[in-house]
């Protein structure tokens, strides 16, 4: 079974508000733009996906991401992480009705292939399933089988939300790259010690990071 991910991005301008400790405002869009390129590298790079729809209305985000040879999805709902992911996810599914769908974080620099095909083949034994955040609080991965609804409800405690919603928890072990969001300079801590992307890796150089 091979995947399509939609990866919902944020106006760079407004992404990655937690990292301010960390990022001054004139770098942090182009830490964010760098965690989407790792992201969507990675997963194009996946044996088990076949393709990436990313669901953005920033046009420098769309073009450099295009480049890497993902679909552009403007976000015309406008509403937020939910309301893009449906979005895309109904756009997909327009064209390719029976295509097994799964929405991924954009912010998964340290992103491994092979570990993302491991959650990808143990998502395909269900309905709906998802993978819990390193924090164990989010959601970085949910995915849908052909023929089910998304019912994205990222946010706020999104894995127990996601669990009542009836998607499956993915207990998976050593799958750390897929898990490992990045929203505080912890997190990006914890990024940078499991490797990143290249992308990630020079974005990451201007910054002065305590503890690397």
């Amino acid at each position: 079974m091979q995947w399509t991910l939609v990866v919902p991005l944020k106006p760079l301008a407004q992404a990655k508000s937690r990292l301010a400790d960390t990022a001054d405002d004139r770098l942090r869009p182009g830490l964010a733009l760098a965690f989407a390129q790792d992201t969507v590298a990675a997963a194009l790079a996946c044996p088990a996906v076949r393709d990436v729809a990313v669901v953005t209305d920033d046009a420098r985000a769309g073009r450099e991401l295009a480049v890497l040879g993902a679909a552009i999805i403007p976000d015309e709902p406008g509403s937020g992480l939910n309301a893009a992911l449906a979005h895309g996810a109904r756009i997909i599914r327009s064209t390719r009705r029976e295509s097994p769908v799964a929405a991924l974080n954009a912010d998964l620099p340290a992103l491994r292939p092979p570990e993302l095909t491991r959650v990808l083949d143990a998502a395909a034994e269900f309905p709906r399933a998802f993978l819990p955040d390193a924090a164990a609080i989010g959601t970085t991965l949910l995915a849908a089988a052909p023929g089910r609804e998304l019912l994205p409800a990222f946010g706020t405690d999104s894995r127990a939300r996601h669990r009542a919603s009836g998607a499956v928890e993915l207990g998976l072990a050593d799958v750390d790259s897929v898990r490992q969001d990045v929203d505080t300079g912890d997190d990006l801590r914890n990024a940078l010690a499991l490797g990143v992307g290249p992308h990630t890796a020079a974005a990451a150089a201007r910054l002065l990071i305590p503890g690397q």
